[in-house]
């Protein structure tokens, strides 16, 4: 391409500070050239780093923690990744399948852009941005500081979040104008590659009033048995009367250690909806804040989890009602056989004045053997009058009745199973109006269970 777009479909190729050496991430960020980063946000970035030795390491008798493995939580032996040979590149450019139609792509790999596939000349007349992070720090800085982490982590991930802060340097930037509507799904991909490498995946999505897009993001290792570290943030904004889809497909192997920290602001009339399927990771921790900021605001958090041998998933979520009338609706369902553990803590808080709030929260756990565990914690404040919000947690076996159906039918045991556990998680993952996507999200469960 030779015309002005291509400027910016240019992978940008920077002297990183692990071309040359892979510094323990506890030493600390390693310096870069002030070419790289803003100087403004380096300073962001220092301070963060203090603040990540300053703050606790996690402990299991705090309440943001409870029932979780923190000993997990050892990240001595993470470093920052090397630079990415062109073999190792190209080898995974063609492993990067997802979508057939997108309006735009991105391509990372040990925190490295690789490829971008740019939007539709139609969409970046009307000013829509899909942009790396670094290039967002510059041209749209104005966005970039007013949202970028503008949330505390607030449910027991602060020191990770400092950590995040203090080693982001590539990412993803979306920003959708005033009624401009993205009809193809956005797609990114963030591979681990390298041994004991560490990643901080970052998007940041920002949706204008009356605008509506939907983004899926892939969390895929290159290789199935190399350890590794991610860290993500995502902070996605939902301006008045926009429309967001968002799809977490986080498939990592089940060597790494994975914690996502996301905060989903909607103002009023808007709706945010987010679906994350979580499948990979020896300890997966994800942390979600759902603000319902306006009046009108809906948000619909969503979770399907699937695990086997000795993988454990730790859920954290708020649901936090600022203004009257707002809606959330939480359904999240869990298939754990083996020695699996899962543990969901989540509260519907409902500020003062934020009355006429309807609120819900459903929690399902599948048992599929005797060595599986839930633990699941919901929550209510109620600070408001005239509310209507519900919780429930639930923990159960498949129906001995349903099984026998199936098998008195031929069908094969591992098979009736893994029909019985879809039919469970259906309700979650076509909750999602996507055929696409929803297709797409079927395939990897039922990847999952072919033992892939």
């Amino acid at each position: 391409m030779t015309n002005q777009t291509a400027v910016l479909d240019e992978v940008m190729e920077r002297e990183s500070p692990q071309e040359h050496s892979r510094s323990a991430i506890l030493s600390g960020p390693a310096p870069v050239r002030d070419a790289d980063l803003p100087g403004w946000f380096q300073d962001q970035q220092r301070a963060a780093w203090a603040k990540f030795e300053s703050f606790p390491f996690p402990n299991r008798k705090d309440q943001p923690w409870r029932f979780s493995s923190v000993d997990k939580l050892d990240l001595s032996r993470y470093t920052q990744p090397a630079k990415l040979t062109q073999t190792e590149r190209d080898e995974i450019l063609e492993r990067s399948t997802g979508l057939e139609a997108t309006a735009g792509r991105l391509l990372f790999a040990d925190d490295q852009l690789i490829r971008r596939d740019p939007l539709p000349e139609a969409l970046l007349k009307r000013g829509v941005l899909l942009l790396p992070l670094e290039r967002a720090l510059i041209e749209r800085e104005d966005l970039f500081r007013k949202h970028f982490m503008a949330q505390p982590a607030t449910l027991g991930s602060a020191k990770f979040a400092a950590l995040h802060e203090a080693f982001v340097n590539s990412g993803t930037f979306i920003y959708v104008p005033r009624g401009v509507e993205v009809e193809l799904p956005i797609e990114i991909f963030h591979w681990l590659h390298g041994a004991d490498a560490a990643v901080f995946p970052h998007t940041l999505l920002i949706a204008d009033e009356l605008s509506k897009v939907t983004v899926i993001e892939h969390f895929r290792s290159a290789h199935p048995e190399r350890p590794g570290f991610a860290c993500g943030v995502n902070d996605l904004v939902a301006g008045k009367g926009a429309k967001i889809n968002y799809v977490c497909a986080q498939d990592w192997n089940e060597e790494v250690l994975s914690i996502q920290i996301n905060t989903t602001t909607v103002e009023r009339e808007a709706s945010a909806l987010s679906l994350n399927a979580h499948l990979g990771g020896a300890y997966s921790r994800f942390e979600s804040l759902s603000r319902l900021a306006g009046e009108g605001a809906r948000s619909d958090l969503l979770s399907v989890s699937v695990g086997h041998g000795t993988q454990e998933f730790d859920a954290r979520t708020l649901q936090d009602h600022l203004s009257p009338h707002t809606t959330s609706d939480l359904l999240y369902k869990n298939a754990l056989t083996d020695r699996t553990r899962n543990t969901f803590g989540g509260l519907i808080r409902v500020e003062p004045h934020a009355h006429f709030t309807d609120a819900y929260q459903t929690v399902r756990n599948l048992l599929l053997s005797d060595d599986a565990e839930a633990n699941s914690m919901p929550g209510l404040e109620i600070l408001a009058d005239n509310v209507k919000c519900s919780h429930g947690a639930t923990s159960g076996q498949i129906n001995e009745d349903e099984m026998f159906y199936l098998l008195a039918r031929g069908i094969p045991l591992p098979v009736a199973k893994q029909l019985l556990v879809s039919g469970f998680l259906n309700e979650v993952v076509d909750r999602l109006d996507h055929p696409a996507i929803t297709s797409l999200v079927h395939e990897l469960i039922e990847a999952k269970f072919a033992g892939r």
